[in-house]
């Protein structure tokens, strides 16, 4: 028996599960002391007293440019964009009854990924230009998927499968439009494909956390939903949920989520399928909650980041080099896991 308590405003009542809130509070803890150790000791340490100083607006003017351009930007794209491909992933694998069925996995990142593309190599367009390429990309790829699934009679467990073939077929044109490109050109597509926070700038943070601003509180509200859509059309209706309504929206936030933070970082891999899995297995709860999961997808995504600064220092590695390799053995044990259950 799951404990709660309920928390009264006028107005309102919340429920709140005890131990999803017990887990909430100790990934905030995680995800603070994270973020304060990658902004003290990744690279050159900063004292702490340094970085008071800095923030109060003395210290050195090399200490002040490596925390003030490089590390708290780097920082806080990597904690937004974390949370914004969690949540897209909770939305999407809740949507689809299908621990598979994630943005990265079924092409959503990689159309948002096209898109960029397209719009570098064949347009020569800035990280503005990228920006709304790839949220296009993402929105028009979602679309397709969502229309070829509909063709073969709507059935969820198709979704994944065609949402592959997308995949593939896009991956395929990434690489013709590379090939086919400037030296400069392919040279800027290709770091920007493989998921990086290297070099960004408090532009694309302004451009994400405007983002997030918009399409939490939304996603927060339908989110809630998602328990009742997972089971079934019918039981979910008969419960005063306008399904087809509250998918509609579900699907279109999310993928606005998962393009926008594909924008600011590239198409960092596996974020979006862990984050909600781990967080259902922290939580013990049936249903996905959306907020200890973007908690969760913040963590991952700022301690891989750690680890490609680390790693082969001084040299630092886009963070979806990390995320894939510890992505690719987790999806092999998730893949092993459907296999033993017979899906």
């Amino acid at each position: 028996m799951r404990r709660r308590i309920t928390v009264r405003a006028p107005g309102v009542a919340v429920r709140l599960d005890l131990r999803t809130l017990g887990v909430s509070g100790a990934l905030l803890l995680a995800v603070g002391a994270a973020a304060a150790w990658t902004v003290v000791a990744a690279g050159v340490r900063l004292p702490v007293a340094d970085i008071v100083a800095i923030l109060d607006g003395g210290g050195r003017r090399a200490d002040r440019f490596i925390l003030l351009d490089l590390r708290l930007p780097r920082v806080s794209l990597g904690l937004l964009a974390g949370a914004a491909l969690a949540m897209s992933g909770a939305v999407f694998q809740s949507l689809s009854r299908n621990p598979l069925g994630s943005p990265d996995i079924v092409g959503f990142t990689t159309g948002s990924a096209t898109g960029a593309v397209l719009a570098i190599v064949v347009f020569g367009a800035g990280p503005a230009g990228a920006a709304l390429a790839a949220i296009g990309g993402g929105l028009l790829t979602a679309l397709t998927v969502y229309g070829l699934t509909a063709l073969g009679g709507g059935a969820v467990s198709r979704l994944v499968l065609v949402g592959i073939g997308i995949s593939a077929m896009l991956v395929a044109v990434n690489s013709y439009l590379i090939s086919r490109a400037r030296l400069e050109a392919a040279q800027a597509a290709s770091v920007w494909l493989v998921g990086t926070l290297n070099g960004r700038t408090w532009e694309y943070v302004r451009l994400l956390g405007l983002a997030l601003l918009v399409l939490t509180p939304p996603l927060l509200r339908y989110g809630r939903r998602l328990h009742l859509l997972e089971m079934g059309d019918d039981a979910a209706q008969s419960l005063g949920v306008r399904v087809h309504r509250s998918r509609l929206v579900l699907v279109l936030l999310a993928v606005a989520a998962c393009a926008v933070a594909t924008a600011a970082t590239g198409p960092v891999a596996f974020v979006a399928l862990a984050a909600p899995q781990i967080t259902r297995r922290l939580t013990g709860s049936p249903a996905l909650q959306l907020l200890p999961t973007a908690l969760t997808g913040a963590l991952l995504m700022v301690l891989s980041d750690l680890v490609a600064q680390r790693l082969l220092a001084p040299a630092q590695l886009p963070v979806g080099v990390v995320t894939g390799a510890v992505g690719g053995v987790y999806l092999a044990w998730l893949l092993a896991g459907q296999w033993r259950k017979g899906n």
